[in-house]
Order: C-alpha cells, then structure tokens, then sequence
C-alpha cells in the first residue's frame, strides 16, 4: 500500500524526537549495559555525539534540542498522515473526499438526530438523497403494494416483495454513485429481460442466495455503503385495495391509481399484517418521522394499514411532518390543494398524527404548467388557513426545483426538514420544562402549594 516511507519517516521523527528529549534533561550517560537498554545505550551515545558536535561548533544547545522536539515531533506526526492517506487510499480507491470529510461522515453523522421516513416511489428517495447529508440514523419505512412495471412481474412471477421503491431508496442513501447508476439501469431489449432493472433483479438474486427478502436488502445496504436502513412495512405479501365514494370496490395499486374516482378509504389484504418489529422500534426512538412526499394513496398512506403502526406513531415523542406533494396526482388527487392532502389522511387514520405540514410556495412556470395540465396535473395549492384551521402548523417554503420536471429539491427539503425537526423538538423541550413537577406531601410542607410555590 506504498506505506513504509511514511512509516520510516515517522520512525526518524520519533528518533530525533527522543534526541532532543535526552539534551533537554541533559541525559550524559556513558557504559549503559543489558538488554532492551542497549537501544537506549546506543541512543544516548549518538545524542553525546551530536552534543559534542554542538559545543565544538558553539552551536547553542537550547536551539538544538528545541529544533530537534519540533522538527522530530512534525516529522513524526506527517509520516503518520502519510500512512493514514495510503492506506485510506488503498481501501477507497477513487474515493476523492479528504480524510476530514470521512471522518466527519463516520463519526458526527453516526451521532445524528434519528428519523423515520414513510412513503415510497421517487419522492422518497429524493427526501433521503438530502437527509444522509445531516444523519446516518436515517430509517425508510417503504410500501411494498405495487404491483406494476418490473417489481409486479417479479412479485407474480417469483412471489417476492416488490423491490422497485426499495431499490430507489438504497441508491438514494448510497455512497457509491457508479453502483447507484449501475442497480438504476434498465433493459431496453432481451427476452424477459426488456422493462427490469439491474438493481430489482439483483435484489431478487440476492433473496435467493440468503433465502430472505429482509436479508438480500441487508446485503445490498452493505454492498452500496448506505447511511441509514432501507426497510419494508412489512414482510408479508400486502394487496391494496380501495373503496370509491359510489361504493365500489377496487383492488391492486395500479387500479387504485387509475380509476379516476373519488377514494372513500383504503384498506388491504390481508387485513392489517403484522409490521417489522425494527420499524416499530425505529418510530418509537425517532426524533422526528416524516411522511412523504409521494403518492398520497399509493406511497404513503398504504404503509399506516399495517397493525400497530398508526398506534406506535400517535404515541411516539418524535416531531411528525408531513410533506405535501408539489403537484396532484392524477386519478388520485384530481383538485386537491393543500389541506385535502391531509384531510384525507386525518380522515382514514384519526387526528394527532401530524404537527407540522411542509408546504411548497413556489409555482412553477407557465410552460411547466402548460405541459402538466395535459397530463391531468395541477399545482397544489398552498391553502394555509385551512391548514391552520385543522390544528396543523403549515410551513410555506420554496421546495421545487424545475427542469423537466416538477419535483421537490432533495437539499432545500432535507433543510426544511431539519429546521422544523429543530424547532419541534425545542418546543416539546420547552413544554417539558415548564410543567410542574409533582410533588411530594413533603415537598408541599416545605415549599407551600399554589402559584407562588410554582413561581418559586
């Protein structure tokens, strides 16, 4: 690894160190006999050499040992550096990031704040690509309802999980861009081949060799480096299903996605499975859990029809935001502004289970809007008061950033996130503090009871 120059150079400033040492305490020692001191013998007689070279050559002895401690000690301390950058280079060949940067990432992002985000599809994995920039305590909670595309045909064809929005949270929260680019590549063309990606097949062969979705995800996590856990809701084969408002019953995700009827509530089959005990976990130690962004039906409400995690949210002390999506959905959130985002999410699963609601401020362009509206989408309207009015504190925020695309900036969200967790968290703090303490029939004897005790 192209260490031991750095190694010998450390050595050397060691030994000049130990030289000056032995002139600062004037250490003329002579005849120094038996085993390990014989190094210390022959140190001394060199250090007795250059001190008589010093005074034959009135060379002052102060500056001598102190150029020695100094020029010993940088010596030694650069050798080490060296040894350190080759062999950081030899693990992480290519890796550019200074070793500051590494070790800022394995040791303060390692004692980050701990967050759970649920939801599933692009807007996750865009909320995390800006979150491992703060944390590595980072916990995705991912549906695992889809039924189209590659993941519906691996699901049917090989009774897996779908792997599709797991996969685009791992490469989210990699540290590899080039394995990330390689899980993202799709086949254009093979037979059988033609619409998967490389990252869905890798997962289900994963799963075959360990013989566990759970623990091919575990792997893969290890593969690509990721800051944080990519989990599903649940580990059991979960159907989606809806009922429309005229009473009719729907069933699979793309069918929920494109009836283009009025949903009256979700539920699924089978009935409320069990969760993983790590997400209930997780949600219980969190210091915030974000929903969102993403499909309101399809991405993020499906993962509360699991049991006992709407229970384990609503008593969790984590702050709880919600991230409105930029723009409606088609054939899911035909018309909904802001509040109907989150009316419809109080209306399936009851109240308390939001404080905060990140809201988008910043339309997008003419032509953007042009382009969407032939899609059936429109800009969210960001109807504040109304959120307000639901006991929700709204967060108005420009979030987007506009190319072809209208979709939440990954930095700015994760910003926004971090600063309403901050301030969620002081305000809880801050409640804490003020209440009373209870007290004791002797802390009543002693202190007095009523305001004044309380003032006091």
């Amino acid at each position: 690894m192209g260490i031991k120059r750095w190694l010998g150079l450390s050595i050397l400033g060691v030994l000049i160190f130990a030289h000056g040492l032995i002139l600062l305490a004037n250490l003329r020692l002579e005849n120094y006999t038996g085993g390990i001191d014989n190094f210390t013998n022959v140190l001394v007689s060199y250090t007795n050499r250059v001190f008589a070279w010093a005074v034959s050559n009135r060379v002052s002895i102060p500056f001598l040992y102190t150029f020695m401690l100094v020029g010993g000690l940088l010596l030694a301390a650069f050798g080490i550096w060296g040894c350190m950058r080759s062999i950081l280079n030899a693990v992480t060949p290519g890796n550019r990031d200074s070793l500051v940067d590494i070790v800022y990432q394995q040791r303060s992002l390692s004692r980050g704040f701990k967050i759970v985000t649920i939801g599933g599809g692009t807007g996750l994995s865009t909320l995390l690509r800006g979150l491992k920039d703060y944390t590595n305590n980072i916990v995705a909670v991912v549906t695992v309802s889809d039924d189209g595309g590659s993941s519906g045909r691996l699901r049917k064809e090989l009774g897996v999980l779908p792997p599709g929005d797991i996969r685009n949270c791992l490469v989210a929260l990699a540290d590899s861009e080039i394995l990330g680019e390689l899980l993202q590549y799709r086949f254009s063309e093979g037979d059988g081949l033609e619409g998967h990606s490389f990252g869905n097949l890798f997962l289900v062969a994963m799963t075959g060799i360990s013989g566990d979705f759970l623990q091919a995800i575990k792997a893969s996590s290890g593969v690509l480096a990721i800051r944080g856990k990519v989990l599903p809701a649940t580990s059991e084969s979960l159907t989606l299903c809806a009922e429309l408002e005229d009473g009719t019953l729907i069933e699979g995700e793309s069918e929920v996605s494109r009836h283009g009827k009025q949903i009256k509530r979700l539920f699924s089959k089978p009935h409320r499975p069990q969760p993983l005990e790590e997400v209930i976990q997780a949600i219980k130690e969190a210091d915030a859990i974000v929903f969102g962004p993403g499909s309101l039906y399809t991405s993020i409400m499906p993962n509360l029809l699991i049991s006992r995690m709407v229970e384990a949210i609503r008593n969790a002390q984590g702050v709880k935001i919600f991230i409105c999506n930029c723009m409606t959905q088609p054939g899911e959130t035909d018309g909904y502004a802001a509040s109907n985002h989150l009316k419809v999410f109080t209306k399936q699963f009851g109240p308390n289970l939001i404080e905060f609601a990140l809201v988008n401020t910043l339309a997008p362009g003419h032509k953007l809007r042009a382009k969407y509206k032939e899609t059936g989408a429109q800009f969210v309207e960001p109807d504040l008061d109304e959120i307000r009015g639901m006991g929700i504190s709204p967060v108005p925020l420009p979030l987007i950033s506009e190319t072809d695309l209208v979709r939440h900036d990954s930095k700015r969200l994760a910003e926004a996130v971090m600063k309403v967790m901050m301030e969620g968290l002081t305000r809880v703090n801050k409640q804490s503090a003020e209440k009373p303490r209870e007290g004791t029939e002797e802390d009543a004897t002693n202190t007095g009871s009523g305001p004044a005790a309380l003032n006091s």
